[in-house]
């Protein structure tokens, strides 16, 4: 009886320390980014996580959606609610923890979340590449082109994950300037 109320015990305070986590959030975060902070503070799996994640879903305590090809999970007001009155279920020392890992994570988590950049197979020597620039979960900028290889779709890919804050005013600068200006200094 006792591993089953310790067990009992457990799940509560994974499901309260990811609703403490997304009330620090303010905002929605990728699951997949919350689990990298829930792991670092408590170690579970991910099939775990994913299991206490969708009890939460499904009672309406954290909201999921589809943003930009992408999926979000926020807490609710009725998640805060419940939060506010489990918050004691969590331990001190985990909680000290948790603020601790989000404190470091977190703003890595939000500048990787801001430079998007995939590409998507369409035929065996074709490939779509999209690159983005999100700011507070809005698409800034955003350029679609296409590759000939899987290596060059992917050193494209690479190239903007790493470059992206530089080649993003490069290509403000490009399509302000005024060419037909240049055209004519030039003859």
């Amino acid at each position: 009886m006792n591993s089953n109320s310790d067990n009992t015990t457990t799940l509560a305070e994974n499901k309260v320390l990811i609703l403490y986590l997304l009330n620090l959030t303010k905002r929605e975060i990728r699951q997949d980014d919350l689990f990298k902070i829930i792991t670092a503070t408590n170690d579970i799996n991910y099939f775990y996580f994913k299991q206490v994640l969708t009890d939460l879903i499904d009672s309406n305590l954290v909201g999921t959606y589809t943003k930009e090809d992408e999926s979000f999970i926020k807490i609710t007001s009725e998640g805060k609610n419940a939060y506010m009155l489990t918050k004691d279920v969590l331990p001190g020392i985990m909680k000290l923890k948790a603020d601790n890992i989000f404190a470091k994570e977190f703003p890595t988590i939000a500048e990787e979340s801001s430079v998007i950049a995939e590409f998507i197979p369409k035929s065996e020597n074709e490939y779509i590449i999209k690159c983005k620039i999100v700011e507070n979960n809005e698409t800034i900028f955003e350029v679609k082109t296409f590759a000939g290889s899987r290596d060059r779709a992917k050193r494209i890919v690479d190239h903007w994950r790493q470059n992206a804050t530089a080649i993003y005013p490069q290509i403000l600068n490009l399509l302000l300037s005024d060419h037909s200006k240049d055209e004519q200094k030039k003859a």
